[in-house]
Order: structure tokens, then sequence, then C-alpha cells
């Protein structure tokens, strides 16, 4: 666990802002992860401020910035009385188990209070005022749906538009919103994973659990920072090459799964650099750090929609790769 300093938030000063998520079957809570993002938080924070069903709680986790987060979050913590800022003064790595690390750190803050959704959001967001009492609803005419969010949209020549990759069968991580039970059954928190993809990690282990996981098209999420643009294309696509392996992705369903990223900017090569780092894990037989039971279910998900996809039975075998051979199944 990181050392922690700094924290500040609801006190009992005259807020001009406060929480209405009172109502039972509406209470929710978010924790933000920020790493120098005074570019974009203040947009993030007044959407939240904004919204016409408002969280809780909100922890803002500040991972050892060095720009004005911290300024930006405690002028609003001063003033709103849902908003907490967490800051983390340690000194490590900047890479995804710092941000699981992070978002953890927040999660433990609200592991107290009485709520019915938690979720994580990124610092590089922002929502329309109705987005979360819409998304409410949802989760409340479908009691078997715990993983849920709107989908993503990036702006595209000044305008915003619906992210190519968007799909109904997947939760982007930049808004995640779990039922409470969902989440608890996932140990209340993030995995942190090697090459990242906690978020997709957290879809699939939802749905072995027996829960509905859907994105709702309808409910813009707008995403400001550009595709790949904190580390450059060509290292985040080798990322997720490996990223893909770690997880289980059998070597068949890899292909289909980079063909949907052919149209990716920079055109056919995030393609074929993802593919070269999903080769570079499997010929190097890399451990992965998910259980044999978690691929065995995802590779019968990727069956599944090949099946649906060449309408053909989907009663398959699943190819695994025998235990001691390349690519170990844990």
């Amino acid at each position: 666990m990181p050392s922690v300093a700094d924290q500040w938030g609801p006190s009992s000063r005259e807020n001009y802002v406060m929480s209405n998520a009172l109502q039972e079957g509406k209470r929710y809570v978010l924790v933000t992860a920020a790493y120098n993002e005074e570019r974009y938080v203040e947009a993030l924070i007044k959407s939240i401020i904004s919204q016409t069903v408002r969280p809780l709680r909100w922890v803002i986790v500040s991972d050892g910035s060095t720009d004005r987060t911290d300024e930006i979050v405690r002028k609003y913590a001063a003033q709103v009385d849902f908003i907490e800022l967490l800051r983390i003064n340690d000194d490590h790595p900047r890479n995804f188990a710092a941000q699981v690390l992070a978002i953890n750190a927040g999660l433990d803050r609200v592991n107290g209070l009485d709520y019915d959704f938690i979720g994580n959001v990124d610092a590089d967001v922002s929502f329309d005022p109705t987005y979360f009492a819409n998304l409410l609803n949802v989760f409340k005419d479908d009691s078997r749906l715990g993983l849920a969010g709107g989908s993503i949209f990036e702006k595209k020549n000044g305008e915003f538009m619906a992210r190519p990759l968007n799909t109904q069968s997947s939760v982007a991580h930049a808004a995640q919103i779990f039922r409470r039970e969902c989440f608890d059954a996932l140990g209340r928190n993030y995995i942190a994973l090697p090459y990242g993809g906690a978020d997709w990690y957290a879809v699939v282990r939802s749905r072995m659990n027996g829960w509905r996981v859907r994105s709702i098209p309808e409910l813009q999420v707008f995403h400001y920072r550009p595709t790949n643009g904190g580390s450059g294309w060509m290292r985040t696509s080798f990322r997720q090459g490996r990223m893909d392996y770690s997880l289980g992705t059998h070597p068949l369903f890899e292909i289909p799964r980079l063909i949907r990223r052919v149209g990716c900017r920079p055109f056919v090569w995030c393609a074929g650099t993802r593919l070269a780092g999903f080769l570079y894990s499997y010929f190097k037989a890399e451990k992965r750090t998910v259980t044999r039971e978690f691929v065995e279910y995802l590779r019968r998900e990727e069956v599944e929609r090949i099946c649906r996809l060449i309408r053909i039975p989907s009663n398959t075998a699943v190819p695994m790769e025998p235990e001691g051979k390349r690519g170990i199944l844990r």
C-alpha cells in the first residue's frame, strides 16, 4: 500500500454544493486517479458537480502530481461536500500497476460508506448533466446488470464522434460503474496487471460471476486526451499485444481483434505492432498472472463471438495449450 498524505475533503464548513445521492438505489461513489492532469481535471470536476444526481463521495487520488492538479482539486474540495483529495507521495514507476494502486487507495477511502454503486472515472473525460441519473435508471431496470457505462466519444475534426472500437459487450476503463454486489465479488478492488487490462479483467470476471455487462451507446463519455497520446502509438500497441497474451487470448482469436484495428491511425501499423507484442510474449512462453479458469472462460466467449459472426453452432471445443507447453496456463 502506498503512503498517503494531504487528505483534503468534506468537513463541517458551509458548502455551496452538496451530494444529493441520498435515495436508496441511487447512492454512488466515484474514484479518479490523476497524475499531472491540470489540463483536463477541471472539466471533469465541473461535469460531476453539474450532475442532476451527484455522488455520495468522490475521491480524487493525486498520484504525486507536480503540476496544478492538486491546486485545482483543492479549490473545488473546499466548496463541494462530496469531493475528497487524496495525495500519494511515494516515488514509483509510472505504469499501469501504479494507476491501479492509486485507484485502490481511493477505493479504500469509501469502504465504510453505505452506497449502491461504485465506479472509476478517468481524469480526462466529462459527462452531460443527466449522465449518472440515466445510468442509474439502466441499472434499476436490470437487476442482473453488474457493470455498465457509456460509450467513448473523441474529437475528430473538431467534433465529438463515437470511437470506432466501442462495443456494447464491454465497458471502457474511463467510466466503469459497478453494482456494489458485483464489485464486492471482485474483491472490492482492481487487479494490478503487468501490461494493463485491469478493466478488461474486471469485465470478464463480472460475467464469470453471473453478472451482465453492458455499454450504453446513448450515454456519451467525452474523452479529451488523444488515444495513445500518453506514451506513443508504437509503445502502446506493442504493450497491448502483450496484454492480450497475458490475459489469455488464443492466437487464433487475436487475428480478428487486430483486423478491427487496422483502421486505427497510423493505419495498419498499430495492428501490426500489437501483433508483434502478442507474438513476442507467445514465443517467450511468458507466464500469465491470471488463472486457467479465467483463460478458459475468456476463450469460450471468443469462440461464441466468432461462431455468431460466421453463423455456426458455438459448441466447439476451446483450443488450449497443454500444461507445461507454450503459454503455461495456471
